[in-house]
């Protein structure tokens, strides 16, 4: 086990950020605690399942990362138990850059993901951008508590909860992972738009390099996966468009009564 105090802070980063990392390799899981540490994290490995679902117990850390294969359970099941206790960011290594792994990754509750061999300067951006969407996602549910909080959007039958983060299909509630939900609002902020794999990469994970817009095909398709197939439109080499399916012809989204 490795455990590793950062110094200060750099922008991006936040004053008692912890960062856990289980990967078995010990050069891979070495090479990121000097890394992430150097941002003035605190950064503590382990290198196997049962050891990560512990120690993410016990630190309650800010984001974790976490490899796929493990001794023991493997990193999809250490996912399952980690969110089940208590939701945090993931950030999922995989060595095989296979989309069906990548997808069930994302449907266990992982954030993002990244295909070994990854250049550090990429893990570093992928980790602050996940620290940064909780911390926005901090502040909008402290500000919902203090003041009138943003109407829901309700376009055709899916409803969009920004306040409590929440979203719905008719009557049914849709569980969406943090990543997935801002991927939505995103979208769903200016329906039947045409938004480009770059404008969402900018918006909802803060990474504008392209070698990141699979990123973005591989969240599209988590969501089509729990939302249905029939409200994100792919218009190819370009973008995606958020379609409501009825009562929104106009392109508008409305606000229910009393809201």
């Amino acid at each position: 086990m490795a455990n590793v105090s950062g110094g200060p802070t750099t922008p991006g980063g936040a004053a008692g950020t912890t960062v856990l990392v289980v990967e078995d390799e010990p050069a891979i899981a070495q090479a990121i605690v000097h890394r992430l540490s150097a941002e003035g994290w605190t950064v503590e490995s382990v290198g196997d399942g049962l050891s990560g679902v512990s120690a993410a117990s016990r630190l309650r850390p800010d984001v974790v990362v976490l490899d796929v294969m493990l001794p023991g359970i493997d990193g999809l099941e250490v996912c399952r138990r980690i969110q089940a206790e208590r939701p945090v960011p993931v950030l999922m290594l995989t060595a095989r850059d296979d989309e069906t792994d990548m997808l069930i990754g994302l449907g266990v509750g992982a954030d993002d993901y990244m295909t070994k061999p990854f250049s550090m300067r990429e893990l570093v951006a992928r980790t602050k951008a996940l620290l940064r969407r909780t911390e926005r996602a901090t502040r909008a549910a402290e500000m919902a508590s203090a003041e009138q909080p943003d109407p829901p959007l309700v376009l055709g039958d899916v409803t969009v909860d920004r306040a409590q983060r929440r979203v719905l299909r008719g009557e049914t509630e849709v569980h969406l992972t943090p990543t997935e939900f801002d991927l939505l609002l995103a979208l769903a902020a200016t329906p039947r738009t045409v938004l480009t794999r770059e404008r969402l990469l900018a918006e909802v994970w803060d990474w504008v390099d392209a070698s990141g817009t699979r990123t973005v095909d591989s969240h599209i398709k988590a969501l089509r996966r729990k939302l249905g197939p029939d409200l994100i439109r792919t218009v190819h080499g370009v973008g995606y468009a958020f379609e409501p399916n009825d009562g929104t012809a106009d392109g508008g989204a409305t606000v229910p009564e009393g809201a």
